[in-house]
């Protein structure tokens, strides 16, 4: 394998993001999470292990589909509550130079015109350091707090993603022209209105009529990420994504993911590798073997079973609750996170799922068991699922904070740069420079956003 892994640390800005009840460990200082010392602290971590960034999770909403109330996430902190991700970027960014960012925003609910200038104001914040997650929601819970009775469709929802993208496209690449900003003090002329034009759109779903309220930023068009795996979610990524993340049990079953995707995109007039696959990954690591599983035992003891429940219902769309717990879960079409469903009923190719079945995999209060073992037994798991599954890269979401990314740092990293897997150093350049090894931070000329872009 010749190629180096990408690793992003995964969070959220709330206290249980993935491995539910960790928060309660001692050691875990996660409900600091609405401090400045806690990020600069975290970005501080990542960027001393050379991790290609930061990737930010966010949901709009509450999970209220398990025993049909919000209670359950409420009391064990899953996802509940939970702050902007966008406003601790400069913060991190701020300490660090070579650190990139992913963060999730909702396209249902956030107009384009001043979502197109937040992501301007952040790529010039970090120098070009910005990536975008796009995602449409999945909670009824969300639309109930912007006013509406339910959430749109699931498919539906990314019909008006395509719609919306090409409108922040436009925004970004077409209405400021190179060159246009001049900064002339003698002349007075700090940008050449000759070389601004509004955006003129007239669509099924949005109307426009307005020049992008920031000017050019290092990127442009931020680094475009989606976190969606269902049919149509894949679509969408072979079309807009830069960077996809994918849910799978295993090597085997990411495998087949991936190809479709990487065909989708050469359908869509894209290079295969033009888009790059991640899969999470939770570690527990230990410099010996029984040093890692006593910490996983002692991990497993704060474990929130009951958030970890609640999360999942509201993913899949069904209350977990209501369920035998060795009644098959069978697929069904449901306005949530279909990839997720999808990842127990069709795409599983194993026996069939139930609740015991899923509980029992909830050993540190998340759906998928961590990798637990010494630093060379967690690399070879990882080269793995590159070989097996043909992904680029990991998302590593944090089990007790901040430990589990500074064990993964100070242990991991230095054995994956050994084996040359992993970089000992950052490249020049933008977010997108260091993940794509190009010479350019604008997008690819074979993506569709690139198709706006206005001569220099």
């Amino acid at each position: 394998m010749s190629r180096h892994i990408h690793i992003y640390a995964f969070d959220m800005n709330c206290v249980g993001h993935i491995n539910h009840g960790m928060w309660r460990h001692p050691r875990d200082t996660s409900s600091r999470y609405n401090t400045m010392e806690y990020w600069a602290d975290l970005a501080r971590t990542a960027e001393r292990g050379k991790l290609d960034g930061i990737f930010l999770a966010d949901i709009i909403g509450v999970y209220d589909v398990y025993k049909g109330d919000p209670s359950t996430a409420i009391a064990s902190g899953a996802q509940t509550p939970v702050n902007d991700p966008l406003l601790i970027v400069p913060i991190m960014a701020y300490v660090t130079k070579h650190l990139g960012f992913g963060v999730t925003v909702n396209t249902t609910y956030e107009p384009p015109y001043l979502l197109a200038r937040r992501l301007s104001t952040l790529d010039h914040l970090t120098n070009g350091r910005i990536g975008w997650n796009i995602v449409t929601g999945y909670l009824d819970s969300a639309a109930c707090g912007m006013g509406l009775s339910a959430q749109p469709d699931h498919d539906a929802r990314y019909d008006v993603a395509d719609e919306y993208m090409d409108v922040l496209y436009r925004l970004w690449e077409e209405s400021w022209e190179d060159g246009a900003v001049r900064v002339d003090r003698m002349a007075g002329v700090y940008a050449d209105p000759s070389k601004v034009r509004p955006i003129r759109h007239e669509g099924q779903h949005y109307r426009l009529d307005a020049i992008h309220l920031s000017e050019p930023s290092p990127q442009r068009t931020p680094v475009l990420y989606q976190a969606g795996s269902s049919t149509r979610g894949r679509q969408f990524a072979a079309r807009h994504a830069e960077c996809a993340f994918i849910g799978a049990s295993s090597p085997e079953a990411a495998a087949s993911i991936v190809a479709d995707i990487r065909a989708k995109a050469v359908a869509a007039g894209r290079a295969a590798r033009s888009v790059k696959l991640f899969s999470g990954l939770s570690v527990v690591v230990g410099r010996t073997e029984k040093e890692a599983y006593d910490k996983f035992e002692d991990y497993r003891r704060y474990a929130d079973i009951e958030g970890a429940l609640a999360h999942y219902s509201s993913s899949i769309g069904i209350d977990l609750s209501r369920l035998d717990p060795d009644e098959p879960i069978t697929y069904r079409k449901t306005n949530a996170n279909n990839s997720a469903l999808e990842a127990i009923t069709t795409r599983s190719a194993d026996s069939a799922w139930t609740v015991r079945r899923i509980i029992d995999q909830m050993v540190l209060g998340s759906r998928q068991k961590p990798v637990v073992g010494t630093p060379e037994q967690i690399v070879e798991v990882m080269r793995r699922w590159v070989e097996i599954g043909d992904i680029d890269g990991f998302n590593l979401p944090r089990t007790v904070a901040p430990e589990s990314l500074r064990d993964f740092v100070d242990l991991v990293v230095p054995v994956l740069q050994e084996q040359g897997l992993f970089k000992h150093d950052y490249a020049r350049g933008s977010l997108r420079e260091k993940l794509f090894e190009t010479d350019s931070p604008h997008i690819d000329a074979a993506h569709p956003a690139a198709r706006f872009r206005r001569p220099a």
